[in-house]
This record gives C-alpha cells, sequence and structure tokens, in this order.
C-alpha cells in the first residue's frame, strides 16, 4: 500500500546518492593541512663567511674591529671579531666585546642582529654594527 505523501524508491535513492557525492565533493576540497604545496621561504643572503670592518669613536680616539662570520639560511653559524685597540681603555672593552659576542649572535637571523652592549661595552657595539651592514650588502649581491 502506497501513500500519498511517501516518496517513491528511485527518487529515495537517488537523493541519498547526491548527497554523499556532495561530501565527498566537500571534503577533496577541504585541505589537508600539509605544506606540500608551499615554496620554502628562500634565504635572502648567500651562506658562506664574510668578512668586515667597523669603525667607532671613543673619547680618545677613533677604534677598528674586524668581523668575520658565516650565513647559512640568513642565521649566523659563526662569529669572530679581532680589534686593533689603539687607547688603553679600548684593551679592556674590546676584549670583553670579543668574549662575549658570539653567546649574543651565533643562532640568530643575521636580520635580527642590533648589538648595544656585549660585556659591559657600548661602543664597540657601534662598530660591529656597522661591519654587520657590510656583510649583509655583501651577501645579498
Amino acid at each position: 500500500m502506497l501513500h500519498p505523501t511517501a516518496v517513491r524508491r528511485p527518487i529515495r535513492v537517488g537523493a541519498a546518492l547526491a548527497g554523499v557525492a556532495g561530501i565527498v565533493g566537500l571534503t577533496g576540497c577541504a585541505g589537508s593541512g600539509s605544506q606540500e604545496n608551499a615554496s620554502p621561504e628562500e634565504a635572502a643572503y648567500t651562506d658562506g663567511t664574510y668578512t668586515a670592518e667597523g669603525s667607532y669613536r671613543t673619547p680618545e680616539t677613533t677604534e677598528t674591529i674586524e668581523v668575520t662570520l658565516t650565513l647559512a639560511d640568513d642565521v649566523i653559524t659563526a662569529v669572530e671579531v679581532a680589534g686593533d685597540p689603539q687607547a688603553p681603555q679600548s684593551v679592556q672593552y674590546q676584549g670583553r666585546f670579543i668574549g662575549g659576542i658570539s653567546d649574543e649572535v651565533v643562532g640568530r637571523d643575521i636580520d635580527e642582529i642590533s648589538v648595544s652592549r656585549v660585556a659591559g661595552s657600548s661602543l664597540t657595539s657601534g662598530g660591529f654594527n656597522e661591519a654587520i651592514e657590510v656583510i649583509k650588502a655583501e651577501a645579498a649581491a
């Protein structure tokens, strides 16, 4: 016995299949959460070891330091600073700076580096930051 408001079986089956197809289609549009199609972030600087000089003024004279650092994917992996202090107080401050700079910059992105004071030495930082800018320009070329 058929009810006058009952939907016929072929129509119900067709509607059910269309619903399943719609769900499958929407699932296919959903993101998988993976980054397979995302392009990796490119480094702004060429990997390598760079050396540059920076200078700064003290009350007595102008001092110069030489900075050598190694970059890998824009991250500083090693740093060396060599000084040639002209004033007696610069010997002490450059020594402190050279002894502490590695802890401040190794493992950090070169664009995040702006040293202001290392181990009580603040003037040497000006020469270091100047050398970093020269290295960034060279590494970006």
